[in-house]
């Protein structure tokens, strides 16, 4: 029973905590119910009450078992449960430190009407009973649940009240209740009934869990001594109960002794031929060793020429010469660690059709041919409204909840980190919204599944539809969505009338209340806090428009709403009645979950990564999905099957140890040139391509599906198995077992050879939720690829994940508050080890190494159609400020525990070198600043980097030259990228190398020697206020300091190239050498830099004029400085002999 669960599988979190072993207040184990209804009735329940009064229900205290038959079929779950999950669905959630976790329940959560039945405030009929204007309960349809058979509308307080205190007699026809499940409404709405009951007398963790009360007897033990779970579940009596697919004939639960079970043989397992989800294309031959073969001739060539460097030294210009040979043989060592990595390139392939026959297809272990594919929690973060806008934001969402993915399967959890009311209404706009959009893409096959992008298309959108009524549908869809949009932009105007006009009307009541109460003496105006109201005529549990104690963004409770509540594990089919025939559509929503974790002064509560570890606690208990897709809140899902190709590796044989599928990331909205090198298509086609062929590419902060237990921290199965140190064929390891420090040991699953997790230090690593530590092995099981070759190792049984998900409880969402508390991560291990990793502001990176790094491996998703798309900075300063906090996460990186050069032995060593590259890229600005003015020195000086321009420095710089731009051919042949695209790159890496990696590198350095902290602001994703131009952001010149060390470089190379030009005239003896090779390099700096002259150039003269001002004045100060120190020869004053013509 759900209402008795709540105390008896509650977890102990509150009284064993940290928290309260630091002498803090434990968090009372109680959710207060609440509603304030239209009427003014205040109705007010404690959990325990609820408890005493459902449990006090005589027919709630037996079960009847009846076999199955065709005139008897297992009914739907008890009344009692379907309201649970209804009034959960319906409550806003809030609590935290220090604090109760209440249940508001919401009638109300946005000005428009709720149709859709799983949506919370969905409109519904008013209780009969007088005085009482609450909601009567309904089903998934939205349909009355009427529990007596006269059809008496009654609310779920009133039935309550009924049977606690008139005797179970119905208000209606006065006749006792006689009926307290769903079989009628079940029976009436056509609805199939549920598989198989579940096990009597068990728990909810226990039904889910009775996998870890198994005894570790010899016959439960493979070969190698691990776990084998499924020789255990076919050759024992034991069952897993929830998920469990081949359950055990006569009601036999595991009471009985091994093999005293009759079960059910898999016998379909080896019926069809084997087929692999994905397939690895190898790069031809043809490309890939000429590839490598100049990969190694250029490091040769490279080799030689800085020897015959160092040893042709220019006495002449000593100084000159050490400059350049430094700063040539930091590139070549930078060269050389990023372009190892990309000696074995591959591509990939995924067949979803496969996909679909073995997870999709009826067989004998899944008859139905319900879906076996495991779950996937959805994670939107979003932080600022004002910089992040909302309808951005409910577009992601809105392409998320209609994925082709299998609906119960799949969940949405949106993390607002600012605890908006103006995010919170969007996403309830946007839930309302769905019950239009979803069915309609789902019957004419929409892509994109963003609204906002779909009705942008300047493609024919009539393309390839054939259904006669799509033009009528697409008209009426279009013309809801336009009134959409027209909601969320005012909503911040109707949240600030509505939050006045309340405000104004509680002054008045506290002014009449102190007038009564002082009669005639004279009365003191009355300040109220100005609060933010909610739809329903409540305040707002988290950020105020005015901000106060305990309603900031740094100050706030935990808040939890269900958008939308679970949908029912079959189908929901809808009807012709409205403007589109949904009667061939499943209208069915995921479960779409609002989260804004607690914010309390004191705690550091680290930004993004804060955010992300609190959805993983928080869906951890309420869907436990065990792969977990997470996106920036403006990067959609532009391919619907996106999931399903992740899916491809995770369920394809050696899955298991796969940590995450990365997908590259695309962009809209970029101007035509791609200025600024904005699409980065040279990392994303050619860097992790490259490292695909290695352990995998790096993790790049969006678009990327995780595997659960890697984000725990576990080893990946088999770890022991694989060694892919350096060297380990010439120096094995040796048998003795080492002492492995306690930063580098990672945690492990129990297959371990050498150690089995200690089951009493998880709560120490995270936390005390009994709800979170049980779901981990619930996690672990449901993500094995399918066990459906013997090669496959660690898999699991067809068809176990074929059972429906548990209802929704209040005990659930009162854990998931309790986890997403302030407190919740002292003194446990998340942050450092487990989940996101803290103390970058490029925790992404950080992440996927510390996977990397136990010996997990990651794969790059690759699809034909854009997986996901979302918007990048065009405008120069944003981009600037982008590539700045990267490169002070590397530099961060580079100064921390997780430089590459302390990887373990797990890790490969080109691996090892592509994340070295990634820590020591931004201290390559140094030597590139400095080598940009050496052309203009050179001019000045009318020395050169070499003695004289001969045969044998000439023929160096023509092979590397060469072999530079043939590599280059290459990597566009083999990653399918275009020839300005590898030049785009190019010019930014060297925009982006003098100025934004020099910032970051000096930030850097200032917080680990003097513990400066640097701040960084969220990336704008707003557009332009030019409405007639779609690229107005490209033409805005936005001052920063970034901007100066180019526009120096530019200037000081233009006079020094005129200074060089008049010197060599006006001489007695021309050195036209001298002056060609440093106008041919100063040319060569210029041309990198002609996108940031052109950016600085803006439209219509907007380039602020102390940009021209302070440049000009650096830039004219150095060369006079300079023709002052080192004047032209004969020549004691300033300026030298020559005179400009």
């Amino acid at each position: 029973m759900a209402s008795k669960q709540f105390n008896q599988s509650r977890s102990n979190l509150s009284t064993n905590s940290d928290a309260a072993e630091a002498g803090r207040p434990p968090v009372p184990p109680t959710v207060t119910f609440a509603r304030r209804t239209s009427s003014g009735r205040y109705v007010s329940y404690s959990r325990d009450d609820l408890d005493s009064e459902l449990g006090s229900v005589d027919f709630m205290n037996y079960t009847v078992h009846m076999p199955p038959t065709p005139d008897n079929q297992p009914m739907d779950p008890s009344i009692s449960q379907k309201v649970e999950e209804q009034y959960v669905s319906n409550s806003l959630f809030t609590g935290g430190f220090n604090s109760a976790t209440r249940a508001h329940l919401m009638d109300k959560v946005i000005e428009s009407e709720a149709s859709h039945p799983q949506m919370v405030g969905s409109k519904r009929s008013s209780c009969s009973i007088p005085g009482c204007d609450a909601k009567v309960m309904s089903d998934e349809r939205g349909q009355d649940i009427l529990p007596c058979e006269c059809d008496f509308k009654i609310c779920r307080d009133c039935y309550v009240d009924a049977i606690k205190t008139g005797g179970g007699i119905c208000p209606g026809c006065k006749e006792p209740y006689r009926n307290t499940d769903l079989s009628d409404l079940a029976a009436d709405s056509g609805r199939p009934p549920l598989p198989l009951p579940l096990p009597a007398g068990m728990s909810k963790m226990e039904r889910r869990l009775s996998l870890m009360k198994s005894t570790k007897s010899a016959l439960m033990r493979s070969q190698t001594g691990d776990f084998d779970h499924n020789r255990w579940l076919f050759e024992t009596s034991g069952t897993y109960g929830y998920g469990n697919a081949f359950w055990p004939k006569d009601g036999n639960f595991g009471s009985g002794k091994d093999g005293d079970g009759d079960f059910v043989e898999p016998q379909d397992l080896m019926s069809k031929p084997w087929r692999p989800l994905t397939r690895k294309l190898k790069i031809p031959a043809a490309v890939i060793s000429p590839y490598r073969l100049l990969i190694f001739i250029r490091i040769v060539v490279l080799a030689l020429f800085l020897a015959w460097r160092i040893k042709h030294k220019n006495n002449d210009a000593i100084w000159l010469w050490g400059m350049s040979v430094v700063c040539e043989l930091w590139f070549a060592f930078s060269w050389l660690l990023d372009q190892l990595p990309k000696l074995c390139p591959v591509n990939r392939a995924t067949d979803l059709n496969v996909l679909k026959d073995k997870f999709e297809t009826p067989t004998p272990s899944n008859p139905t041919g319900k879906s076996d594919l495991p779950g996937v929690d959805v994670f939107v973060s979003t932080a600022d409204p004002e910089k992040e806008p909302p309808l951005v934001t409910a577009n992601t969402i809105l392409s998320i909840l209609a994925a082709e993915y299998p609906v119960e399967k799949l969940s949405c959890y949106v993390s607002d980190d600012g605890g908006a009311l103006l995010t919170f209404e969007a996403m309830a706009e946007a839930a309302s919204f769905a019950n239009m959009w979803v069915p309609f893409c789902r019957k004419h096959s929409i892509e994109p599944r963003n609204p906002d992008s779909y009705f942008s298309l300047k493609r024919d959108p009539y393309k390839n539809k054939v259904k006669p009524d799509f033009v009528k549908d697409r008209r009426r869809v279009k013309r809801e969505y336009d009134e959409f949009k027209v909601r969320i932009n005012s909503l911040p105007d109707s949240i600030r009338r509505r939050s006045d006009a309340y405000h104004a009307r509680e002054e008045i009541k506290a002014m009449k209340m102190q007038r009564q109460n002082q009669d005639d003496e004279p009365v003191e105006p009355v300040k109220i806090p100005k609060a933010t109201w909610m739809a329903d005529g409540t305040h707002w549990p988290g950020t105020w428009l005015h901000p106060s104690a305990d309603h900031s963004r740094s100050d706030h409770a935990g808040i939890i709403q269900v958008m939308l509540k679970p949908p029912s594990d079959e189908p929901l089919h809808g009807t012709s009645e409205g403007f589109l025939d949904l009667t061939e559509v499943d209208i069915r929503l995921p479960l779409l979950v609002y989260v804004s974790r607690e914010k309390r002064p004191g705690y550091d509560h680290n930004k993004k990564a804060g955010a992300m570890n609190a959805l993983v606690r928080a869906s951890a208990i309420m869907s436990n999905g065990p792969f977990i897709l997470n996106l920036d809140c403006d990067h959609y899902i532009y391919n619907s099957q996106a999931l399903r190709e992740g899916m491809c590796f995770m369920m394809d044989r050696g899955g298991d140890r796969l940590c995450y599928v990365q997908f590259p990331q695309r962009f809209e909205g970029i101007d035509p040139s791609d200025r600024y090198a904005n699409h980065n298509t040279v990392f994303f086609d050619v860097n992790m391509r490259a490292l695909d062929g290695l352990m995998g590419p790096v993790y790049v902060g969006t678009g990327c599906l995780f595997r659960r237990i890697a984000l725990y921290g576990f080893d990946p199965p088999r770890s022991k198995e694989h060694h892919p140190g350096f060297c380990s064929c010439c120096c094995p390891r040796r048998k003795k077992r080492t002492h492995v420090p306690e930063e580098n040991r990672a945690l492990r699953m129990g297959d371990s050879d050498d150690e089995e997790m200690n089951l009493s230090l998880i709560p120490k690593k995270f936390g005390n939720s009994t709800f979170l530590i049980d779901s981990i092995p619930v996690a672990e099981f449901q993500g094995r690829p399918l066990a459906d070759h013997p090669a496959v190792k660690n898999g699991r049984p067809p068809g176990a994940l074929t059972i429906p998900r548990e209802l929704l409880d209040a005990s659930t969402v009162a854990e998931a508050i309790a986890v997403i508390s302030c407190w919740y991560e002292d003194k446990t291990e998340w942050g450092t080890r487990i989940g996101w990793i803290y103390g970058s502001v490029t925790e992404d990176v950080v992440t996927g190494y510390r996977m990397h790094n136990r010996g997990w491996k990651s794969v790059y998703c690759v699809t034909k159609r854009d997986a996901f798309r979302g918007t990048a900075p065009i405008n120069l300063t944003d981009r600037l400020h982008q590539v700045l906090r990267w490169a002070t996460g590397s530099v961060e990186i580079f100064f921390s525990r997780n430089n590459a050069f302390l990887a373990s032995p797990r890790m490969k060593i080109l691996q090892r070198i592509a994340y070295l590259n990634v820590g020591i890229y931004p201290f390559t600005s140094i030597f590139l600043i400095v080598y940009c003015f050496l052309p203009a020195l050179s001019l000045f000086s009318g020395q050169f980097i070499v003695q004289t321009l001969n045969v044998t420095f000439l023929t160096y710089l023509l092979i590397i030259s060469i072999t530079l731009c043939l590599l280059a051919l290459l990597e566009i042949k083999w990653s399918g990228i275009s020839l300005e695209e590898w030049w785009r790159n190019e010019q930014f890496w060297l925009i982006g190398g003098t100025s934004a990696h020099l910032a970051a590198v000096l930030q850097g350095l200032l917080k680990v020697i003097a513990g400066i902290e640097i701040s960084f602001t969220l990336t704008s994703k707003s557009a332009g206020d030019d409405n007639d131009d779609e690229f107005a952001d490209l033409y805005i010149v936005k001052w920063t300091s970034l901007m100066i060390p180019p526009i120096v470089i530019m200037m000081v190379n233009l006079i020094a190239i005129a200074v060089g030009f008049s010197r060599t005239i006006y001489s007695v003896i021309p050195q036209w050498s001298r002056l060609l090779g440093g106008v041919f390099f100063s040319f060569w700096v210029l041309a990198h830099l002609y996108p940031f002259a052109k950016g600085l150039m803006g439209r219509r003269g907007r380039t602020p004029t102390i940009v021209y001002v302070w440049s000009g004045l650096v830039a004219i100060t150095i060369s006079l400085l300079w023709v002052a120190i080192n004047p032209p020869a004969g020549s004691n004053q300033i300026g030298g002999s020559f005179t400009f013509p």
